[in-house]
Parts: C-alpha cells; sequence; structure tokens
C-alpha cells in the first residue's frame, strides 16, 4: 500500500479532543501534525456554525446517526448521533457547558487508577482551555473556548427557575469549583457573541488553518491501525476517495485515536485490538487481546415529561434547551443523581410514534440518570469498516434497578416543578406520559417505550491502573500492548461524568497533549 504522507503525529479523529490534541501539538514548530477527520470541512456550513441551529443536524448528512441494537427493556427506536464533521460533537451538539465536578474526575484517580487524573491536576486544563464570562480564581480569560451565560430571556425560562425555587430547588451558579447537588439555572454554553458555536474546530483550528506543521485532512476515513511486528502503531490506513482504494499515512512518533466512544473501539477492534473472542468470531487476526475495548458503554438516558404550553412559547433562543436543573433522590449524595433539561420547543421523536399526543407550543423536561448503572457495548457489525457497528447500551438493565427508580423519581419531580404557581401561566395539559399515568408500574413502561438519549456515549475505552486487565489504557492514554498509539476521547473515561460530559472532552485533548509533550 502506498504511503501518501508522513507526519510526526498523526491525529485520527477532529472531534472535541482530536481538535485540542492537535492544536497543542503543533504548538511546537519542530513537529509536523496530520490530522485526519471522516467528515467535511465545517467553515463553509452555517448551519453547523451557527448553534441554535443544531437541532437541524440529527439525522443528517453530518451525523453518523447510529441505531442501536434491540433493547429489552428500553428503547429500540434510539439512535446515537455521533459528528461527522471537523470539529467532531462540538460542531453538533448544543454547546453545554460544564466543568466536571471534581468528585467525578477524584473517583477516576483513586477508585479507578487514572493516576494524575485527579481535580488538582486536571482543574487548571479547564483553565487553560476556557475564555469565559464569568470571574473567579477557576475561570480562565485567555483559553480558546468562550463560555457565555446563556441570558435569562426566555418568559418560560424563568417562569420555570421561579417554580424550582418553589419546589426547593434553588438557583445555582454552575462551573463556581462546587458542586451543585440541588439547584437551578440557565447554562453557561461555549458560543462567541455572533451565535456561533465555540467548538473545538472554531476555538482550536480555525485560528491556525495557515500553521506549516499543521495539516488538516477533512473526508479522510481511517479503515485500520498498522502495527508491525515489533508491535509499535506505525500509521493508518485511509480511504479518501469513492473508489475504494487506500492509501497509508505514517506516523514517525505516535498515532492519537480520538474518534468517539463508538469510533475509537471500532477502530481498534478492526485493527485486532480487542476482546480475543469476539475478533475471532468475526474474522479478525488477534494482536492484542483486550477485553476491556468496547465493553463498558456508559450513557445518560433520559426521559421526556411534555406539557401543552397556554403561551407562544419563544422564537429566538442561544441553543432552545437553556436550563438545567440538579436534584438528589435521595439524602448523603455527593453529587446530584438527576438532571433535567428544560427545553422551549417540541421535543415529540419518540412520544408522538408512542401515541401521546404533540402540540405545536410545547414545554418540555428531561429527567436524566446522571451515573446510570447499565452498561452496554459496541462491537464489530462485520470485519468491514464500512459497516456500522453494533451499538447495544443495554438500557435499564441494571440488576437494582437503580436507573429505572432515578428516572421515575425524575418524572415525579418534574411534575412538582410544573405544578407549582410560578408556571400557572404557562404548564397546560400533561401531554406525555399524561396524568392518568400515576403508578410506578405505568411510569416505567412509559420510560421503556418512550426514552431518549443526551447523546452522551462514553467509557468505551477505559483508562485505568498499569496493571488493571480491565482497562485497554494507561493513566497516561497509552493503549496495552502496543506502542505509539494512545486514544483521546470520551471512550477512555472509566466513570461517566455527572454533567454534559463536551467540555471534559477538549480538557482529554488538553492533558494528551500535555502529557506527550513533556514525557509523562
Amino acid at each position: 500500500m502506498k504511503t501518501t504522507r508522513t507526519f510526526d503525529y498523526v491525529v485520527v479523529g477532529g472531534g472535541s479532543a482530536g481538535a485540542a490534541v492537535a492544536a497543542r501539538l503543533s504548538e511546537d514548530p519542530d513537529v509536523s501534525v496530520g490530522l485526519l477527520e471522516a467528515g467535511p470541512h465545517d467553515t463553509d456550513h452555517d448551519v453547523v456554525l451557527q448553534l441554535d441551529r443544531w437541532m437541524e443536524l440529527l439525522e443528517s448528512g453530518f451525523d453518523w446517526d447510529y441505531p442501536i441494537e434491540e433493547q429489552e427493556n428500553g428503547n429500540s427506536f434510539m439512535r446515537h448521533a455521533r459528528a461527522k464533521v471537523l470539529g467532531g460533537c462540538s460542531s453538533h451538539n448544543s454547546c453545554i457547558a460544564f466543568w466536571a465536578p471534581r468528585e467525578d474526575l477524584d473517583e477516576w484517580a483513586h477508585e479507578h487508577g487514572a493516576e494524575g487524573w485527579e481535580a488538582e491536576s486536571t482543574f487548571p486544563l479547564f483553565t487553560k482551555l476556557e475564555d469565559n464570562e464569568d470571574e473567579g480564581p477557576l475561570h480562565g480569560h485567555d483559553g480558546p473556548v468562550r463560555l457565555m451565560n446563556v441570558p435569562p430571556t426566555d418568559p418560560c425560562g424563568v417562569a420555570l427557575l421561579d417554580a424550582c425555587e418553589q419546589a426547593g430547588i434553588p438557583r445555582a451558579r454552575f462551573n463556581t469549583g462546587e458542586t451543585v447537588v440541588r439547584g437551578a439555572n440557565f447554562f453557561q454554553v461555549n458560543r462567541r457573541a455572533d451565535g456561533t458555536r465555540s467548538s473545538s474546530s472554531v476555538s482550536y483550528l480555525h485560528p491556525i488553518l495557515e500553521r506549516e506543521n499543521l495539516t488538516i485532512l477533512t473526508d479522510s476515513w481511517v479503515a485500520k491501525l498498522d502495527v508491525d511486528e515489533t508491535g509499535t502503531c506505525t500509521g493508518v490506513q485511509v480511504l479518501d476517495n469513492a473508489f475504494g482504494r487506500r492509501t497509508r499515512i505514517a506516523a514517525r512518533r505516535e498515532v492519537i485515536v480520538s474518534a468517539g466512544a463508538i469510533n475509537t473501539p471500532q477502530l481498534l477492534m478492526l485493527s485486532g485490538i480487542g476482546p480475543r473472542e469476539h475478533l475471532e468470531e468475526v474474522g479478525i487476526e488477534v494482536l492484542v487481546d483486550s477485553p476491556g475495548v468496547g465493553s463498558t458503554l456508559q450513557d445518560h438516558p433520559e426521559g421526556v415529561v411534555q406539557w401543552e404550553a397556554k403561551r407562544p412559547m419563544v422564537r429566538e433562543s442561544t441553543q432552545w434547551w437553556e436550563i438545567g436543573i440538579f436534584a438528589a433522590t435521595q439524602e448523603g449524595l455527593d453529587r446530584p443523581d438527576l438532571m433535567m433539561h428544560y427545553g422551549s420547543v417540541p421535543f415529540d421523536m419518540h412520544t408522538y410514534r408512542a401515541g401521546y399526543p404533540t402540540a405545536d407550543e410545547m414545554i418540555c423536561l428531561t429527567p436524566n440518570v446522571t451515573h446510570a448503572r447499565s452498561t452496554g457495548t459496541v462491537r464489530l457489525r462485520s470485519i468491514d469498516f464500512r459497516d456500522k457497528p453494533k451499538v447495544d447500551p443495554r438500557y435499564f438493565t441494571d440488576p437494582e434497578g437503580h436507573d429505572m427508580r432515578v428516572m421515575i423519581a425524575g418524572i415525579r419531580q418534574a411534575r412538582e416543578i410544573m405544578a407549582q404557581p410560578a408556571m400557572a401561566e404557562w404548564a397546560g395539559r400533561e401531554l406525555a406520559p399524561g396524568a392518568e399515568a400515576t403508578t410506578d408500574e405505568q411510569l416505567a413502561e412509559y420510560i421503556r417505550r418512550t426514552h431518549n438519549t443526551v447523546y452522551h456515549p462514553v467509557g468505551t475505552v477505559p483508562m485505568g491502573a498499569a496493571d488493571d486487565p480491565a482497562a485497554p489504557l494507561d493513566p497516561q492514554l497509552r493503549v496495552k500492548g502496543v506502542r505509539g498509539l494512545r486514544v483521546a476521547d470520551a471512550s477512555v473515561m472509566p466513570e461517566i461524568v455527572t454533567v454534559n460530559p463536551n467540555i471534559t472532552v477538549m480538557m482529554i485533548g488538553e492533558k494528551c497533549a500535555e502529557m506527550i509533550r513533556t514525557g509523562t
């Protein structure tokens, strides 16, 4: 196979972490960096760049649009939106911007063996990456990613926060370094003043598109990693044409895979790194028997509770899902086990199909389980890299029933908020699940039929202690059993974070680049 290009570092995937890795590594003028992205560039696509249009991207040409496998206890119509465009999911999502709670990061380090990822070590990287509208000792103002506060211009949203206070959930500030266990407010979002999303592409790459030692190759789909007889990853095989002819791009120093929580385990397994039994079943030669690859898919499952609005909802918004509500369903938690997003637009993609009424003017609350205990898998459908992998989240299958318990509590909490006097002028009839659904059994059945995801798959190639056989990566994000190969994206999380994870994924990219550059 012909080698067409050679770089010191090859980064596979120009998404939330990959763009950060490539930008930071290429700050050293003495190295060359090749950034490969399967999708197109984002610069000429307003639908990608303008944050308030993000919902147009779902199931579009910018979406890998992964169906999930038949669910034994969940909604099998679910689809996982994964971005196919420079900037990855940060070019595709609603740009809700959260620092990970310190308790999450400390758990990575102290309970999962990811030494060096505790909050004390990682908080400075959040500061480094952000240009935050807020003041405070933690916040950065010189970083590439602009964080702004959503202005309180949605009158229904303001009324909702009043209702939260009436229900005992106070207004809270986010991203202060203190974990909000019970509180609500308008989000911070990574967006610029003109409405452009501050994606990893806009933030990290657009300012350096002319940097001589950085080459960005879009429409370049990596089919396989090349590993030589010494166990060293020496490059990648790429499809960048309509004729199925692959070329090879070589790496002198390292390959960093940043293809996301679904595509990264897929690429590793296609390259012979994964669970032996599964690879042999598919017909792939096993290079490294790594049972943890693709074996611990985690996500935030989301319920949908909807009311008909008595008054017209807003027609302009930063991104239509502007408020977050946190609560704990039991005493003594150091992190909330329940989060809700408030939406000012119809969101009936699963409820209408199931027979529930819809409306043009709708208020939505979407309770989700912040630390779901159900885990799933990503597996190959075949030896062909073009086949979509089998994504099986196994929603609501945890033996103790924790996930369903929290979700049912979330529906009841949403109803309590909406019943407060502050929402009397806004909240009409409950459309879904409907006032007649009152028992735990009725609510559980509704959830199984209609739940969605917050589109937060993580944890499919987790890092852990160097001697942990269940962790495919060491704390330096190096793939065990292969030299010259790292992973940096949402798949490396040993445990899902409590909040929307996108800014944390950018931090992972920052830390990966820092470890490479410093040799730590």
